[in-house]
């Protein structure tokens, strides 16, 4: 079946199997590596991708049943010039990535919590909150403890006048 999906600001058009995981058209149709294989269940996390905005999992997701849909991967998720974003950043600084195998899927379902609160007559989200959110991204090197201090950093950042390094 022909299917065209808008992947990182391009449009892109294809024939696809009726079968075809989302998770495989990236990776293997487009050569967008970031989004993982972890699981191949749905349980870790490390092919989240944005879908019209929500994180979800791409290896839950038909291709064809995203089809006309906007796709973002952790390789459209950089600011113009390459920039780390804010969340990326934070993460960075907090020591919140070690081998780095479910960051892409981590960074992409964070980042929907970090837009979410980014209005300001919303509050920032505590600490419980961040965690629960974190339930669907399994990761065996961090302990979460600094992924959580990065978004809380990254969301504090938002608010805060930017200081010089």
């Amino acid at each position: 079946m022909d299917i065209s999906l808008n992947v990182n600001g391009l449009t892109r058009e294809f024939a696809a199997e009726a079968n075809e995981l989302l998770v495989e058209r990236l990776r293997d149709g487009l050569g967008l590596t970031g989004t993982k294989v972890g699981c191949d269940t749905g349980q870790c996390g490390s092919c989240v991708v944005r879908l019209d905005g929500r994180s979800v999992k791409s290896c839950l997701i038909l291709t064809a049943a995203a089809a006309g849909s906007e796709v973002t991967t952790i390789e459209g998720v950089t600011e113009p010039g390459g920039e780390l974003t804010g969340l990326q950043e934070a993460l960075r600084r907090e020591h919140g990535t070690q081998c780095g195998f479910c960051t892409p899927g981590m960074v992409m379902a964070l980042g929907e919590l970090v837009d979410r609160t980014a209005a300001p007559e919303t509050e920032d989200p505590t600490e419980p909150e961040i965690r629960e959110w974190l339930t669907g991204n399994l990761c065996r090197c961090t302990g979460y403890h600094s992924v959580v201090r990065g978004v809380q950093r990254a969301c504090a950042a938002r608010t805060a006048p930017r200081q010089e390094a």
